[in-house]
């Protein structure tokens, strides 16, 4: 007997500006679907339905919208930007779609048809500024693309150092694509920051990058480890196309390619013979990857695609997926995460090639809280505060970094 055909949308640029992430979201879905489809658990195939926006936020309504309304799709996996994302969000009320976002973001949103498995704010540049700043200090210099994810996380950033006193030596966004960065540079120069917190991303961000490693060779005082540069996005795909500039960056996700367990040992030596040794994976491949596995699990425990069931049994409970078992917040519609700060190595012997080394983690997942409620910014960043506990059962971890 013949399985029956789920059409799922399937919505990254694949080119443009940001096209390195956008081509891991692809495959990170692509192969999750050819999985499912092989593996005989389901009594339904997945058939996916590709849409490149190629980097321009208005695209991607009208690919969201082709995908519900004429492929039939109830399920979209993608977008990358927030830009993006927001611009899909009146074609899912109108169409009753569901969107799974699994791209890291600036938080304060939680929106009845979309399922955030990315890093929300709690997850991401909290833990990252409660590393850095005992490390470097506190005055930082920070830049973004023009957009809502730098707006926001800038903010964000610059409430974190105002609960510990700190200082922001300058804030300056250039539009995505940007390479012209040459004014930013100087500006760093003149400032002298701790440490810079980079929330440019694709081309603008190797633009920076690579000047700020020339800077480095001309002034020692920018070296990485006096004047460390931070990231919330920047992931191994990325490492290849930026070399040594990259060597020292300091970054955090909910995955990398180093991660110490069996689950990732065997899931990155299953991943060898599909995209070669030589292939780094990344957080914007595993993340896609792992949502197509939720969205099956969910319809299978629920016997059907409807979006609004979907979800509900998303919430009801964990579900598996070859690397873990996640957990969707009910209230949020967010995955608890639990948060890495890793650093840049240069390449090493074994493969030739840039990773990232986890520096510090949180003893578990922590509980999403995109509108950081939960969070009091006047609390001291350099004192390492704890969270106060999300409104579960008390039993969610607390925001505790431990050296791995």
């Amino acid at each position: 007997m013949a399985l029956r055909e789920i059409p799922v949308g399937v919505l990254f640029s694949k080119s443009g500006s940001y096209a390195l992430i956008g081509q891991e979201g692809y495959w990170g879905t692509r192969i999750a679907i050819d999985e499912i489809n092989a593996s005989g658990l389901f009594d339904f195939r997945f058939l996916p339905v590709d849409g490149d926006p190629k980097g321009a936020a208005e695209n991607y309504a009208v690919e969201a919208d082709r995908m519900l309304r004429e492929a039939g799709c109830r399920h979209i996996i993608g977008t990358q930007t927030s830009s993006s994302r927001k611009e899909v969000l009146p074609v899912l009320e109108r169409g009753r779609g569901l969107l799974w976002y699994t791209t890291p973001y600036e938080g304060f949103e939680s929106h009845d048809r979309v399922v955030y498995t990315g890093a929300c704010p709690n997850q991401g540049v909290v833990p990252l500024f409660r590393h850095i700043v005992p490390e470097a200090g506190r005055r930082a210099f920070l830049l973004g693309s023009n957009y809502i994810w730098g707006w926001e996380t800038n903010r964000i950033a610059r409430e974190l150092l105002a609960g510990c006193d700190g200082e922001v030596l300058g804030e300056r966004y250039v539009a995505i694509g940007d390479e012209n960065i040459d004014h930013l540079i100087a500006e760093i120069r003149e400032k002298r920051p701790d440490f810079i917190f980079n929330n440019l991303i694709g081309e603008s961000s190797y633009a920076f990058l690579r000047a700020m490693k020339q800077l480095a060779a001309e002034d020692s005082a920018y070296a990485p480890d006096r004047c460390p540069i931070l990231s919330c996005n920047l992931t191994e795909a990325e490492l290849p196309e930026l070399g040594e500039a990259a060597v020292g960056l300091i970054s955090t996700s909910t995955y990398f390619e180093t991660l110490d367990t069996p689950e990732n040992a065997a899931f990155l030596k299953r991943l060898e013979g599909l995209r070669g040794p030589d292939t780094a994976i990344s957080s914007m491949f595993v993340a896609p990857y792992e949502a197509v596995w939720l969205l099956a699990r969910a319809i299978a425990a629920c016997r059907t695609e409807d979006p609004d069931i979907v979800l509900a049994e998303l919430c009801r409970q964990s579900h598996a997926t070859p690397l873990r078992d996640i957990r969707i917040d009910p209230q949020t519609q967010h995955a608890y995460l639990q948060p890495l700060v890793a650093v840049v190595e240069a390449p090493g012997a074994e493969n030739g090639r840039s990773r990232f080394r986890i520096l510090e983690k949180t003893p578990g997942p922590l509980a999403p809280d995109p509108y950081l409620v939960h969070y009091d910014p006047l609390d001291s960043v350099a004192g390492l505060p704890t969270e106060k506990p999300a409104a579960d059962n008390g039993n969610t971890p607390k925001l505790r970094l431990v050296s791995s």
